[in-house]
């Protein structure tokens, strides 16, 4: 525990309420924690933090936080932070630790496609028992090992998918920005089969079984996979999205689906917010209707290891931000 004069951070993401203990050190840590989860302090009281942890922070916040130090974001994400109202001299962190958590989301889910696990579970509330033994036709399930796996994207998400898959067997194929980059850890190139740029994205789809995107949304990813690409991609083929859901052309992906020229998706990521203002559907199509996709809230990272680790995070910057020692995972502004 750092022996530096206690600093008081202000927390607004409510999620990190349930990790109390690990931010104070179980009532150990010399800082004061406050949460703000309803409503903001006034604004005198504001302007006595200095630190702010939260997912998300607009100008008016900012503004209103003058004493502020450091920004520790919950998350990876800084996207949510109005970076162009921070003053000179306050730092910005963020924290990762959902790698592993999405990986075993991506294997899952792809598992429960390839297996048909969303018809035959509908299938057994209405009281039908269907399998490829009992009723001719019915089709045969099928194993990740010896499948491709096509991974779009290669930071920490797509090295953690590309680790498990090839733990399973599978066959690792990847694009990145910079193929002639060094392999993530823990990959060498017995596990990767072929390492692709961004002009090789039609190919990597079109040799894929199990196609993982995970790239960040920006300029040059946004409907990235659209309904050229959607189309280089084997009938038999499933897709995950674990990015964001702009990534993926929402009306190209429901057309594919639901005229099963791909085999199946799982979605955990939206082209829309819920909890944004005026609550917006994720998507303004009709997904619930289709037995060959896997919906889930943007929650493949939402293991209690992974906000344990980021609760860890947070604490461990604040001690490093009182005692004049360097942060981890500082974002350049």
């Amino acid at each position: 525990m750092s022996a530096a004069p206690g600093l008081r951070v202000l927390i607004t993401e409510p999620v990190m309420e349930r990790f109390a203990d690990v931010l104070t050190r179980d009532g150990a840590s010399p800082h004061t924690w406050d949460w703000a989860l309803d409503g903001l302090p006034d604004p005198a009281a504001l302007a006595s933090y200095d630190v702010l942890v939260c997912s998300s922070a607009r100008a008016p916040l900012l503004d209103a936080m003058t004493g502020l130090r450091l920004v520790q974001v919950t998350g990876a994400g800084t996207d949510k932070i109005d970076t162009a109202a921070l003053r000179d001299g306050v730092a910005l962190a963020n924290t990762y630790h959902h790698g592993r958590s999405i990986a075993e989301h991506v294997v899952m889910v792809s598992m429960m496609l390839l297996r048909g696990v969303m018809a035959s579970d509908a299938a057994m509330r209405r009281g039908t028992w269907s399998n490829a033994v009992a009723t001719p036709g019915h089709p045969f399930g099928g194993v990740l090992g010896g499948r491709t796996l096509g991974v779009v994207g290669f930071g920490e998400i797509g090295a953690a998918v590309a680790r498990a898959g090839a733990a399973l067997g599978m066959r690792v194929r990847t694009v990145r920005r910079r193929p002639d980059a060094p392999l993530p850890a823990g990959l060498d190139a017995g596990q990767v089969d072929w390492v692709g740029g961004e002009g090789d994205l039609l190919a990597l789809l079109a040799a894929s079984d199990v196609v993982v995107v995970t790239v960040p949304l920006g300029p040059g990813t946004t409907g990235l996979i659209g309904a050229a690409e959607l189309a280089a991609m084997k009938p038999t083929a499933v897709l995950v999205n674990v990015a964001r859901g702009a990534v993926v052309d929402e009306q190209a992906l429901h057309d594919a689906l639901t005229e099963r020229r791909i085999a199946g998706a799982g979605i955990d990521v939206w082209w829309r917010n819920p909890r944004d203002p005026d609550a917006p559907p994720p998507s303004y199509l009709d997904f619930t209707g289709l037995d060959n996709v896997v919906l889930t809230p943007h929650q493949s990272g939402h293991t209690a290891e992974v906000f344990a680790g980021r609760a860890g995070d947070v604490t461990d910057n604040v001690d490093a931000l009182a005692a004049g020692r360097p942060l981890r995972n500082p974002v350049a502004r």
